[in-house]
């Protein structure tokens, strides 16, 4: 049985806000095919990768950001969520001190601040399913520090890191800890698994489209299992780095995904509800957009204050507005 150590940290949701939906900009005349369940979805493109496209061409990232609303393709979304934070550092392996509690603080806050309108997560409101509008309403579930032995390199090791796993590899980690710890699968459960620096990950072991050189982050799913792969962000700050740092720590380039990961995930779990005609979900549309400063800490600017706490990340698309927002309205 694997050795962990679980940190629960429960956070109750509160001030649940529902806000109707905008059917007119949702339901546009163009609707694509919904994207396979089971792929890697909402890839945040490393700085200067082009994202490939179904015939395997290449196109500038600059066209997601085309004024072209999201549209609803009738799958579910999260309504309201748990979040929980996977830690997987074997021993040998390690991330730098404060960075797995810069993290966790930051999902406690974000469902600490459940209902309000001050940050990124307050522009999930105007999305919905057949049951009703998402709420922003989260809990975190708390966080697990997992120290087994990684798997034998699924993918061949490339410049810059030391090991490699495979989506197939990060996907059975996630069940792993799911199952001993009996935490739930049920379509409301949001899993993160964080790799320590210098570990690398590709979608198969043949695949070129790899942590740092192709992507910084992506979010999946195994059946009803919805997980995130978030690799450490500063194994290629030139990459995958925000430039900014508000907490001082390198897990702030590592949050600026992890907000882009999450808030794809509540509006599109399994790659059927909401995404435009080219197939990008709202994160996509606005990454690496962080639009103006609210402030700046001795260590860096920040965008973001969630329960009285700094953060600087990306904008996040509204159909309201068409554009990319900090934050609701």
């Amino acid at each position: 049985m694997k050795k962990m150590v679980k940190a629960i940290a429960a956070i109750a949701a509160a001030g649940i806000m529902s806000v109707a939906a905008l059917a007119g900009a949702a339901q546009a005349a163009h609707r694509s095919p919904a994207p396979v369940p089971g792929r890697q979805r909402g890839i945040v493109l490393a700085h200067g990768a082009r994202q490939l496209t179904a015939r395997g061409g290449q196109r500038s990232p600059a066209r997601r950001r085309a004024a072209t609303p999201l549209t609803y393709h009738g799958g579910p979304v999260m309504r309201v969520n748990t979040t929980e934070a996977i830690y997987w550092v074997p021993a040998g392996t390690s991330m730098i001190t404060g960075y797995q509690s810069t993290i966790t603080q930051y999902f406690a806050d974000a469902a600490h601040d459940s209902g309000g309108v001050a940050n990124v997560y307050s522009t999930e409101t105007q999305y919905y399913d057949g049951t009703g509008s998402i709420a922003y309403s989260q809990t975190f579930g708390g966080a697990i520090v997992d120290t087994n032995p990684f798997p034998a390199n699924g993918c061949p090791v490339y410049s810059g890191v030391t090991s490699c796993l495979t989506d197939a590899q990060i996907g059975a980690e996630v069940q792993n800890v799911v199952t001993a710890n009996h935490l739930p699968v049920d379509g409301t459960h949001a899993y993160f698994l964080f790799t320590p620096k210098g570990v690398g990950s590709c979608f198969s072991a043949t695949s070129t489209t790899c942590a740092f050189t192709y992507y910084c982050a992506y979010h999946s799913n195994s059946g009803s299992l919805l997980y995130a792969n978030m690799p450490y962000a500063d194994t290629s700050p030139n990459a995958c780095g925000t430039g900014q740092r508000p907490n001082g720590n390198e897990a702030d380039d590592t949050l600026n995904v992890t907000s882009h990961e999450h808030r794809e995930m509540i509006n599109d779990p399994y790659g059927n509800a909401w995404f435009d005609r080219r197939g990008y979900e709202g994160s996509d549309k606005c990454a690496w957009n962080f639009g103006s400063a609210l402030g700046s800490t001795t260590t860096g600017a920040y965008n973001q204050v969630i329960n009285g706490h700094f953060y600087f990340l990306q904008q996040e698309w509204s159909n309201v507005r068409l554009g990319c927002v900090q934050r609701g309205t």
